[in-house]
């Protein structure tokens, strides 16, 4: 079974006002097949520890461990953290002129499996996940998210997640700008791609909407760089009623 571990992590970044730490000893271990969402108020760092897991340069990882299957992922380049099973979807995906959907996705697939998918049975898992994620057929060859709407943008994440078949997944606010339609259809590609790989998931997110339908193992809620209280999917329930005012003044307290 694949693990992800991650050990006391403290990472800072570099801003105009000098080097700030945002993560102060992150402990978190996800399994092969578990739901973690991770929930907490803005600037929490939510997202800094879903850029770190990827390799993002821009955030130093000061100490700790970032373990997948007992191997150190913080020595890794991205390019290796994404062939050892990681993926991200990201919040804001960017756009990339020039390059199809269809050749974006098999150069991918490509580097991962270390070689190239047979074209006939490629083209039909790529239709088949297409048709099921309700993407139009003419995105296949459009250029990677350019023009597209922030709804089309999520669900061609979703895409790669079902097609490149990670380990481990990290949807960074994957449910923002998304209408309930759309909502439903990323989130049951989520389902789908967990279903037919077993994969783990860490879903970071403001709001337990989504988590109606994905739902968590466990949630773990972030304030000031930590993890203040962990439990299951009532936790979540339980934010949404009370909002995050009372881990904000225990965390000023401390």
């Amino acid at each position: 079974m694949s693990v992800l571990e991650i050990k006391d992590l403290h990472v800072s970044v570099e801003t105009d006002q000098g080097t700030k730490q945002i993560l102060r000893g992150v402990d978190l271990t996800i399994k092969e097949g578990e739901i973690h969402a991770i929930m907490g108020p803005n600037g929490s760092g939510k997202s800094t520890l879903a850029y770190t897991i990827a390799g993002h340069p821009k955030y130093k990882v000061d100490s700790g461990s970032i373990l997948l299957d007992g191997e150190e992922v913080t020595t890794m380049t991205v390019d290796q953290r994404a062939r050892a099973g990681l993926f991200l979807a990201m919040q804001y995906p960017v756009e990339i002129p020039g390059v199809t959907v269809t050749n974006f996705l098999r150069t991918a697939k490509t580097a991962i499996d270390g070689e190239a998918p047979a074209i006939r049975t490629w083209i039909k898992d790529v239709r088949e996940s297409m048709a099921r994620l309700r993407m139009d057929k003419s995105f296949a060859e459009r250029n990677v998210n350019e023009g597209f709407s922030g709804g089309e943008k999520k669900r061609n994440e979703i895409l790669q997640l079902e097609l490149l078949k990670p380990k481990f997944a990290i949807l960074d606010e994957t449910d923002s700008g998304l209408d309930v339609d759309a909502l439903k259809i990323v989130s049951e590609g989520v389902n789908r791609a967990k279903e037919n790989t077993g994969l783990g998931l860490l879903l970071i997110t403001h709001y337990t909407r989504i988590l109606r339908y994905i739902t968590p193992d466990f949630v773990h809620v972030f304030v000031d760089g930590r993890i203040a209280e962990q439990g299951g999917p009532e936790l979540a329930d339980r934010l949404e009623d009370e909002g995050y005012d009372r881990f904000l003044t225990e965390s000023n307290v401390g």
